[in-house]
């Protein structure tokens, strides 16, 4: 589980991050982000029923993504808010392929790095 510090837990600040944030997109995720102000960065995940009608494979599919955010936290950019969203696709990727994709995204939006 991710340190609470490190996670976006209210509807207000999920809204300010979609109005205010710039967004990035590839084959399997869309994330927004904006600066926050604060130390540290916080993460928030979204997996819509676009990606799985059932609820067992979203969950799975956001634990997935929020242990590959915990084991990489400290190569984030400090101060800013993170959404991640999956896309269809995603669920037929097992860990190792969606930490290969997460990867993948973190490098090529720039959100790694300080």
């Amino acid at each position: 589980m991710l340190a609470e510090e490190n996670r976006l837990k209210k509807k207000k600040d999920f809204e300010k991050v979609f109005k205010q944030g710039k967004s990035f997109r590839s084959e399997f995720l869309s994330a927004r982000e904006a600066k926050n102000g604060l130390d540290a960065s916080r993460f928030g995940f979204a997996v819509s029923l676009k990606v799985s009608k059932k609820a067992v494979a979203r969950n799975k599919i956001r634990r997935r993504m929020r242990e590959i955010v915990k084991k990489n936290i400290s190569s984030f950019k400090k101060g800013r808010d993170i959404i991640l969203i999956a896309r269809p696709g995603l669920e037929k990727k097992d860990f190792a392929g969606t930490e290969e994709v997460l990867e993948d995204f973190f490098k090529k939006s720039g959100l790694t790095g300080n």
